[in-house]
């Protein structure tokens, strides 16, 4: 079975995907799609080129490419705020969809895209790369087996200091910049996969001038009593490094833990024991590798990375725009 995917959005992430997706044995780009047709056509040229001169059709509006009958799934590479329009033009032509992170730029968003696919009975996935990563795979079958004991918290940052721009995507509250859209899904996510949803969420921070914000600090309180401490900021660098602890011992994710290739089991009384796994290609072939596999067996979510987990990040992302002062919206963009 041949997936055919088409990739919605011309930028950075866009160009990486479509690398990423040549990887992948069981799937070919089909198409692209941009509100800008040149950008459209010049993205087909440059991959035809260096995929030894594969076609794929470009396609000038996002409503095009989700009608094109020879696209089966949409991966959405276009800024947060337009996710969810992009998606849910993609889901109401009844085709599968993974949108890149963070989900959108609002809970409201993020709602209403789940409610869409899971009506619709389609497939959509948030592309939270970092779980699909081999050393975070094999992280969790080592917390499954109960070697750490219960677990207590985890610890962990991700800085990416960047100076600040205001006409930069980054720092544009048009456009959902600021740590927390970019960098806090990480955190929260990884927090989120080990320890569930959080009872209390407790948020502090700073702010650029034109009001996005620069850092955010969050404690994570748990049903379990484990709580889960982590940062992240564009306005500081960091190890970005994961610290999971239990009863009976702890493993370290080692820099940068959201594409990570090893960790350290550490257990008293035991010697410390590495684990070194490489990731195919850059690491995203594995998100693209869940998706073939769920489409190929007629899954309409993840196991791995359900709806309801990329719900509940964004309702701990969301409590974080709202203390912190940078209100978010999701955009139609045409």
């Amino acid at each position: 079975m041949t997936i055919r995917w088409g990739i919605a959005g011309t930028g950075r992430m866009a160009d990486t995907f479509a690398e990423e997706l040549r990887r992948v044995p069981g799937c070919v780009v089909s198409a692209v799609g941009s509100r800008d047709r040149d950008r459209s056509y010049a993205f087909a040229a440059r991959h035809s080129l260096s995929g030894n001169g594969h076609q794929f059709r470009a396609h000038g509006s996002y409503l095009d490419l989700a009608g094109d009958p020879d696209v089966d799934v949409v991966y959405v590479a276009t800024p947060h705020p337009q996710h969810k329009a992009v998606a849910l033009t993609a889901i109401n032509s009844g085709k599968a969809v993974l949108v890149e992170k963070s989900f959108t730029a609002t809970l409201t968003g993020a709602q209403e895209v789940v409610a869409a696919a899971r009506d619709k009975g389609v497939f959509a996935m948030e592309a939270m790369w970092t779980r699909f990563q081999p050393a975070v795979a094999a992280l969790r079958d080592v917390v499954g087996t109960g070697r750490l004991g219960e677990l207590v918290g985890v610890q962990g940052d991700l800085f990416a200091y960047r100076e600040f721009d205001p006409t930069d995507r980054l720092f544009s509250p048009d456009l959902g910049g600021g740590a927390v859209l970019d960098l806090g899904a990480y955190i929260v996510s990884f927090a989120q996969m080990l320890l569930g949803d959080p009872s209390e969420v407790l948020v502090r921070g700073s702010s650029y001038p034109n009001g996005v914000d620069a850092s955010a600090s969050f404690l994570l309180n748990h049903p379990s009593g484990a709580t889960a401490t982590v940062m992240c900021a564009l306005s500081a660098e960091g190890p970005g490094r994961m610290i999971v602890t239990g009863t009976k011992g702890w493993i370290e994710l080692h820099p940068r833990f959201h594409h990570p290739t090893r960790f350290t089991v550490h257990r008293q009384g035991v010697l410390d024991h590495d684990y070194d796994l490489m990731p195919m290609g850059r690491g995203y072939t594995h998100e693209i590798i869940e998706v073939n596999q769920c489409l190929a067996n007629g899954l309409r979510e993840s196991p791995i990375m359900p709806l309801d987990d990329t719900l509940s990040v964004m309702a701990t992302l969301q409590t974080a725009l709202d203390t912190l002062g940078n209100p978010q919206r999701d955009v139609d963009p045409g």
